[in-house]
């Protein structure tokens, strides 16, 4: 049970960063100032993708599904070290 909590924190992971480096892209194609702000500031992505969700809703979705993946992977990887 641990290496599959492991392997779906690994997953959701790699769909978190997949996600967010789509939405700075999109960010980029918006304007320089945005993309940096994405890059540097935090929160921004958040803003970003918030306020522009026509174009960013898909990378937004893969990120809180990597999220939540990320976090059943933890749960049951501590479920399976006990």
């Amino acid at each position: 049970m641990a290496f599959l909590g492991g392997l779906l924190s690994l997953v959701g992971s790699i769909a978190c960063l997949v996600g967010v480096i789509w939405i700075i892209v999109i960010a980029f194609k918006e304007s320089v100032l945005w993309g940096l702000g994405c890059l540097f500031v935090p929160f921004v992505v958040l803003i970003f993708a918030i306020m522009n969700w026509d174009s960013a809703s898909k990378p937004a979705l893969i990120v809180i599904g990597g999220i939540g993946l990320s976090v059943m992977g933890g749960v049951l990887a501590a479920l399976g070290a006990g």
